[in-house]
């Protein structure tokens, strides 16, 4: 195996690393409020409302309004108008440096957008996400006389991103090939990754034990997950379903570490047969689907009390960054939901999410080593053969997931300034909270739209013993001793609770 890659190979070219640099870019923009200056207020984000009274006396500024206060001044149609320009031009900037064709990547993120916003203002609607409760003294949905009410929080919005995605992608597929240059639900999810490490950090500033706790007790997980899915998954694939050493190592890494990327650096490791990693890719994409759309629920309804067992569970089980994410964000917000309709009580928001999202970090992180060790059990024990190449362990960096070294940047960044300058966390949080909160859900929108728009579940036709083995090991390996990983670490564990 050999490469003629340097450590900055595609620094200005991957999705990966335009996750950085645009999440690090804005995250430095919003820096700004130090002085006084808001430059990212900007952003427009929606309000709830409610139909009967909007539909009898409407107006613009009834469902949208500025996420800073400094722009309460423009019309709420400037507002966002401003986010398009401002969203498109700098993803276009990244979508140029990737290669990608500007002019379908423009067309088609312009569509998405439209379809992410319709989503996002419609599951803003008071009968879909108000919840029953008082917060902060105030119940809206009493106040607003609601006879009936989903109690989704922002879960509407997502569930809605999530369903129009897969219509179009199941039933319009003209439109969805349409949309396929812009689609890019890895790269949104990965910059939306990035403004959580902002969150993180805002949320350690308030609650630095129960961070660390997370932290810790997430890597464990991990670590003891990984003893255990990948050598029971392969076993499974060559003695129970008789596949090849190579077919049943890519499905094994793709089920049980990290998806998509595992597969394509364990295929690339043991040069698997091409096909191989984009069938596995396929599965995993496919069967994130089924896992986004039924584990939060089947969690919220069996663990209620359980909020970062069930998080960590679910980036345990969920084996892409993107599915993760959104089901560890949908999860938060049922989660909190419900709990704040039964305790009376309403957990800070993003915990559970973090719960998810740092557990998939760690597998993350570890990818590069996971193919640098198959590859060297692989070239001289597997398939050993005379006069072969060494193989160099920059491998293992090229294969790392850059977009972690953004998300951390952020995190312990903020975490920094609130130690060194604390006098002017107050006013930092000003500009970091519009990146934290408005843009990454906007990012969280953009990726659960993206995510249907690929989802073909045709796809699944032909796939035979693999996903049958896919399913299989998913229902009777993965998420049973993912849960129980996760209860042996964080049982017990509840997020801060919002001062009232």
């Amino acid at each position: 195996m050999t490469t003629n890659r340097r450590w900055h190979s595609g620094m200005a070219s991957t999705e990966d690393w335009w996750a950085v640099w645009l999440g690090l870019f804005l995250f430095g923009v919003s820096l700004v409020s130090i002085w006084g200056v808001d430059l990212v207020g900007w952003m427009a984000r929606p309000r709830p409302w409610e139909w009967t009274s909007l539909t009898a006396d409407f107006s613009f500024a009834a469902i949208l309004r500025p996420a800073g206060a400094a722009y309460a001044g423009w019309h709420p149609l400037e507002l966002w108008l401003a986010t398009y320009v401002i969203f498109t031009g700098l993803l276009t900037i990244g979508a140029w440096f990737q290669g990608l064709n500007l002019r379908r990547f423009i067309s088609g993120f312009t569509v998405l957008f439209l379809v992410t916003w319709a989503c996002w203002l419609v599951g803003n609607e008071m009968h879909l996400a108000t919840i029953d409760a008082t917060q902060s003294g105030r119940n809206p949905y009493a106040e607003n006389n609601l006879a009936w009410g989903l109690q989704l929080g922002d879960g509407a919005a997502y569930l809605l991103a999530l369903t129009a995605g897969l219509v179009i992608g199941n039933f319009a597929k003209g439109l969805a090939a349409f949309l396929k240059e812009a689609a890019k639900p890895e790269w949104f999810i990965k910059t939306a990754i990035v403004f959580l490490g902002i969150k993180l950090g805002v949320m350690t500033v308030d609650a630095t034990s129960f961070a660390l706790d997370l932290i810790l007790t997430g890597a464990a997980a991990t670590f003891v997950a990984y003893l255990f899915f990948w050598p029971i998954v392969y076993a499974m694939a060559r003695r129970m379903f008789r596949l090849g050493r190579d077919s049943s190592a890519v499905l094994a890494s793709g089920i049980s570490i990290c998806g998509v990327s595992a597969a394509i650096a364990t295929a690339g490791a043991i040069r698997a047969r091409p096909v191989i990693p984009v069938t596995v890719s396929m599965l995993v994409v496919i069967f994130a689907m089924f896992e986004l759309i039924i584990l939060p629920g089947v969690y919220v309804a069996f663990a209620p009390d359980e909020p970062i067992v069930n998080g960590a569970a679910m980036g345990m089980t969920v084996k892409t960054d993107g599915a993760d994410a959104a089901a560890g964000a949908l999860l938060d917000e049922l989660m909190i939901g419900q709990h704040l309709q039964t305790a009376g009580e309403q957990w800070e928001e993003g915990w559970i999410l973090s719960a998810a999202l740092l557990t998939k970090i760690w597998i993350d992180v570890f990818i590069g080593i996971w193919a640098f060790l198959l590859a060297l059990i692989w070239v001289y024990k597997v398939e050993r053969r005379p006069g072969q190449v060494s193989i160099s362990p920059m491998e293992i960096w090229f294969r790392f997931p850059k977009f972690v070294i953004g998300y951390f940047v952020a995190w312990i960044g903020y975490v920094a300034l609130a130690a060194w300058f604390p006098g002017h966390i107050d006013a930092a949080e000003v500009g970091a909270n519009t990146v934290q909160s408005p843009m990454r859900h906007l990012m969280f929108m953009l990726t659960f739209v993206s995510m249907g728009v690929m989802t073909d579940f045709s796809k699944l036709k032909g796939m035979g013993r693999l996903a049958l083995l896919y399913g299989v090991a998913l229902v009777v390996v993965i998420a049973p001793i993912a849960y129980v990983v996760a209860w042996l670490f964080h049982r017990g564990l509840v997020p801060p609770l919002v001062t009232q």
